[in-house]
């Protein structure tokens, strides 16, 4: 998997209300997001991902937060992890615009997110 890696690309926020979470944030942060939908709420800070995704559109039970590693071939880096055991919490999803994710659970059921997002260039703004 060392090799698949690309980096932390993205964390997203499950929150219960998604329009006090994005106002929170846009105080927080000082910016309005750059992608705003009531599936979805995405900021651009510094050149990394922060997403607002209500926790009630996800099957997870509570709040809390996933990271995201970027991968260039989400395909492959699952099969890679699935051919070491690893099975995936939710299958890979196309989100749109050609981005792709999925997550497995680590050895405590944390979540670790996958990302593969051809627009994304580590370190520079979107």
């Amino acid at each position: 998997m060392k090799n698949q890696l690309l980096g932390l690309y993205t964390s997203i926020y499950y929150v219960d209300d998604l329009a006090r979470a994005k106002k929170w944030y846009m105080q927080f942060l000082g910016q309005a997001p750059y992608f705003d939908q009531p599936f979805y709420v995405g900021f651009n800070v510094a050149g990394y991902e922060l997403g607002l995704m209500p926790v009630s559109d996800t099957k997870r039970l509570q709040k809390g937060s996933v990271s995201y590693w970027g991968v260039r071939d989400i395909l492959s880096a699952s099969a890679e992890l699935e051919s070491h055991g690893h099975q995936l919490f939710d299958p890979i999803t196309d989100v749109g615009d050609g981005i792709k994710v999925a997550s497995l659970l680590d050895a405590d059921e944390n979540v670790v997110g996958l990302i593969e997002n051809p627009h994304f260039k580590p370190g520079a703004p979107k």
